[in-house]
């Protein structure tokens, strides 16, 4: 049976950090970073979409957690196909008079892979590294386009672990599913099982492939019927759901089986608006028979994995602090 490590998508939310959950006294970048992997065993980083990291700050998050926790860490947007900001791209890399979105190119992606992986360099070195999250956009369909793209995106990453979520509902549905566990499969990535509300157009099937026997990953986005939507204020509705234990009750047989065929799960909880996550992921890690350490105590297992620093992630070198949920 292979550990499953439960967290969340975010340690620094600013919601989360104004809602008292962290102690008087640890509520500074470090102080954060420290009482959470008390708590947790894994966080996911997610700044590492909307800009490119920093070795500085993964220096940082190592020296600041205990050996066996992991940082998943969100692939640079521009990896993974999403339209990206010419601003977002270090300041050498910007041609003048480029189009405020950027083109991308072999040579461009080339360079922006180089960088993005130097960067976390002391994550993987020091063992803190979970795995790199590929998130395709909503505009990924299946077929021959998406599946070159998806090779293409996970071969520049080759000898580093990669995990892959789809976010367009066909590539897991009925008639495609065993078609994509084979794509991932071939690419030696770990699938991304997600929980989201069902029923809309949007809504991706909660499938629990297991495409590499080192890891499993599952994110849970929440339920909103919000999902999927676009619009002003609808990213933070698209993530604002309270967890029940009869909504996890169902996962917690799915999660035991997963680590029945994977050596680790990564189990993620994205509904970080205020503390619903972390309350969420306390309530699965009890629901699983688990405790987490006393406050204080270092972890000592190896199963984990981590959230990196996004928008929401302490001692980042970016700032988005008026998002106060997950993509």
């Amino acid at each position: 049976m292979g550990d499953i490590s439960v967290g969340t998508c975010s340690w620094t939310d600013p919601s989360l950090v104004a809602g008292g959950w962290y102690p008087a006294g640890q509520r500074d970048a470090e102080g954060r970073l420290r009482y959470y992997a008390t708590r947790f065993p894994v966080v996911e980083v997610d700044s590492t979409y909307y800009g490119m990291p920093s070795l500085r700050n993964s220096v940082l998050w190592a020296r600041r957690t205990p050996p066996g926790f992991r940082f998943d860490v969100k692939a640079f947007s521009l990896l993974t196909g999403h339209p990206t900001r010419t601003a977002a791209l270090p300041a050498d890399l910007r041609q003048p008079g480029a189009p405020a979105r950027v083109r991308a190119d072999p040579g461009l992606l080339k360079e922006v892979w180089q960088r993005f992986s130097s960067a976390l360099e002391p994550l993987r070195e020091s063992g803190r590294l979970g795995t790199l999250l590929f998130q395709f956009p909503p505009s990924l369909a299946p077929g021959p386009r998406g599946e070159q793209l998806v090779e293409e995106s996970t071969g520049r990453a080759e000898g580093w672990p990669v995990a892959v979520e789809f976010r367009h509902p066909e590539w897991w549905s009925a008639r495609r599913r065993t078609a994509t566990a084979r794509l991932l499969g071939r690419c030696g990535s770990a699938a991304v099982a997600v929980d989201t509300a069902q029923g809309l157009p949007s809504s991706v099937p909660p499938v629990t492939a297991v495409t590499t026997p080192e890891l499993a990953v599952v994110r849970f986005h929440g339920r909103s019927p919000a999902w999927g939507s676009s619009g002003p204020g609808s990213k933070e509705a698209a993530y604002r759901h309270t967890y029940t234990e009869a909504e996890l009750a169902p996962w917690v047989t799915r999660l035991r089986d997963m680590a029945r065929r994977a050596d680790s799960v990564h189990v993620l909880f994205n509904n970080c608006c205020a503390d619903a996550s972390v309350r969420a992921a306390g309530t699965m890690q009890r629901m699983l028979g688990q405790e987490p350490p006393a406050s204080g105590e270092r972890l000592a297992h190896g199963g984990a994995t981590g959230h990196v620093p996004g928008p929401r992630d302490g001692g980042g070198s970016q700032s988005n602090a008026g998002m106060t949920c997950p993509p």
